[in-house]
């Protein structure tokens, strides 16, 4: 017997129809012999009629509240999936975040799994239920519900298999596993059949959307085995797991690109101790997260201070660094919207030279320009404009050989 978690998402469970296949595959597991947890989103596009329905409530919706709307959708699959699931006999038993035992901090909207009290989970395995788990919620210290961001079911479900130290966590999507690059962007990607926590952790940093990043976090934290796969057929998809001598480890495994880009530049900022404190504590203290840094010398005490934050925080990263420059006298702010970042990712990269060099002359040779660099020991990312981000993807692709089967 193992103890299977699996999490669908919206896609998967976008009406009645699909949720039925969905328990159509919870219960052959369950028939086979396993313990089931399943872990649900709400169905496509409902959240985001939600926001609206907030939007039309406020035009700034308390967000202790909108945590307590958004979780609803979750709310509803669930039971709805429970329900489904004792209709033919089954024991069954839905849990919402708090119920599940999932504590987060107080961050509405954002919220951090702190740990997870799994003990009324595994009282209703043990009695035979399968469990049904609504996800991307949880409760803070005070009671309040709280809601994980954009992604956060993958999130609960990783963390729930980590709590009841699961056999593996499936997780199901539209897609049938990670590849080489976006398919949409370039029809010559391929499935990985096996990757790395920390390939994985890179991939979804810089812009594939398969796996939501804090998910890869937990699974690499605490060696769960994530299986990402498709929820419309029976096909293996890809396993993420640790690092071993026996993985292939090709220089790049794959070719990410991340839209969802803006960049900052304070210019003429006087080259003193403290000043890049100062702008980076401001924008720490309000939530937001700094991608790439460079720092330019100018003539004169002066430098140029340039950074990388999501589209989703540019706006408010722009109010607090208006503020912040008049602070320290910087000459003026720029910025730019329209642009992209293309990373090439791989663990081969760490025993390999010359990556950096194969990466420039590509985008070199489609006179493509690069506006920023930055690196890790696996990863290298560039910004370019946003209107060469396919043609980048399609030539690093094909420049790194992952066209061909491997």
């Amino acid at each position: 017997m193992a103890l299977r978690v699996q999490k669908f998402g919206g896609t998967s469970v976008a009406d009645i129809e699909r949720i039925s296949k969905v328990a159509d595959r919870v219960q052959k597991a369950h028939e086979n012999g396993d313990q089931m947890v399943v872990v649900l989103s709400a169905m496509a596009g409902v959240t985001n009629n939600l926001i609206s329905l907030a939007g039309q409530a406020s035009e700034n919706p308390d967000k202790r509240e909108l945590d307590v709307l958004l979780a609803t959708g979750e709310q509803t699959t669930a039971a709805l999936m429970a329900m489904m699931l004792k209709s033919r006999g089954l024991k069954a038993k839905s849990f919402l975040g708090f119920q599940a035992g999932i504590h987060t901090d107080h961050m509405s909207g954002k919220a951090r799994i702190r740990d997870i009290d799994s003990h009324n989970l595994r009282v209703a395995l043990d009695e035979g239920n399968i469990v049904v788990v609504a996800g991307f919620q949880g409760a803070d210290d005070h009671g309040d519900i709280t809601t994980l961001g954009r992604g956060g079911s993958d999130t609960s479900a990783v963390a729930i298999a980590a709590s009841l130290k699961a056999d593996v966590c499936e997780i199901f999507t539209d897609v049938d596993g990670v590849y080489t690059t976006d398919p949409r962007i370039c029809p010559k990607a391929r499935k990985i059949n096996k990757i790395s926590y920390d390939e994985m952790l890179e991939m979804a940093i810089l812009g594939a959307k398969v796996l939501q990043i804090r998910s890869v976090e937990f699974a690499k934290k605490y060696n769960v085995p994530v299986h990402v796969r498709s929820s419309f057929n029976e096909e293996e998809g890809t396993m993420v797991v640790n690092e071993s001598k026996n993985m292939e480890s090709p220089v790049v495994s794959g070719v990410t690109c991340d839209m969802n880009e803006a960049r900052i530049t304070f210019k003429r900022v006087p080259d003193q101790p403290g000043i890049s404190a100062k702008v980076f504590g401001a924008l720490a203290e309000a939530g937001i997260s700094v991608d790439m840094i460079i720092q330019n010398s100018r003539t004169g005490g002066e430098t140029d201070l340039t950074f990388t934050v999501t589209m989703d925080d540019f706006d408010r990263a722009m109010e607090i660094s208006e503020k912040v420059a008049d602070q320290i006298h910087a000459g003026e702010i720029r910025t730019a919207t329209e642009i992209a970042k293309v990373s090439v990712i791989g663990l081969g990269m760490k025993s390999h030279s010359g990556v950096a060099a194969v990466m420039f002359k590509a985008l070199a040779e489609e006179n493509i320009n690069i506006r920023m660099i930055s690196t890790s020991e696996i990863r290298i990312s560039c910004v370019i404009l946003a209107k060469y981000a396919e043609l980048a993807v399609r030539t690093l692709h094909t420049a790194f050989g992952l066209d061909k089967e491997q």
